[in-house]
């Protein structure tokens, strides 16, 4: 099926029309990309610096790139130039880089903390405790070139729907939770990210306001 057959039919079993769609283009050619952004899509996430980078130089640059994968603290200076969101924030350490290289840049750089919801060990993230910790700490208060947007969660990798969804909804009311909070002036909780090609149905349904959706809009990865 064309890109923008999947594009559509991905956006027409939308629960929620408000949810941003990111799409996923890891792997796949600017070309591809290129191809949605002529449909008039704009966000784009990638999962590899060099990849991210590669893309943005060949490609328009009213792009919103999404930084999703996991992100060494080395290579924030190669994206704080010009990356719209990082997705999986999952340490003061990394934050504290991320603002430091975007004052470099005279920039805000908005970000999602990432929160440890699934069993499997290889997910990375923040746990509830560590996650109160961090929003109540002076160490964030004091980071200004950031600005923390919201929630970041990965479902466990099963074909369990209840399990699935008991996941998604655990961090929807961490979520709320944090939003009753009196928070510091660079925290603002507004975006809930959960929800991927298998599960995004789910997620909306749980409150997602954005999922990332590769598979089912480019096909599969390309590793070659």
């Amino acid at each position: 099926m064309p890109l923008k057959e999947n594009l559509l039919s991905i956006k027409n079993t939308f629960i929620n029309t408000n949810c941003l769609l990111i799409a996923v283009s890891k792997t796949h050619p600017a070309s591809s990309i290129r191809e949605i952004y002529d449909l008039g899509h704009r966000d784009f996430g990638e999962n590899k610096v060099q990849e991210l980078t590669d893309k943005a130089a060949q490609l328009p640059q009213d792009i919103r790139w999404h930084m999703i994968g996991h992100l060494q603290r080395n290579k924030v200076k190669y994206i704080a130039p010009f990356v719209f969101l990082i997705h999986g924030v999952d340490s003061l350490k990394l934050l504290q880089e991320i603002d430091k290289q975007a004052e470099k840049n005279n920039r805000i750089i908005s970000c999602l903390l990432q929160v440890h919801i699934a069993e499997e060990e290889s997910k990375f993230g923040f746990s509830e405790e560590e996650l109160m910790d961090l929003i109540h700490s002076e160490e964030l208060k004091a980071l200004n070139n950031i600005k923390i947007i919201g929630l970041m969660g990965m479902a466990t990798y099963t074909e369990n729907v209840a399990k699935v969804r008991k996941e998604f909804a655990g961090l929807k009311s961490l979520f709320e939770k944090l939003k009753a909070l009196d928070l510091s002036g660079n925290v603002d909780m507004k975006v809930l990210s959960m929800g991927m090609s298998g599960d995004y149905l789910i997620a909306q349904e749980e409150g997602s306001t954005m999922v990332r959706i590769g598979s089912a809009i480019f096909g599969e990865r390309n590793y070659n």
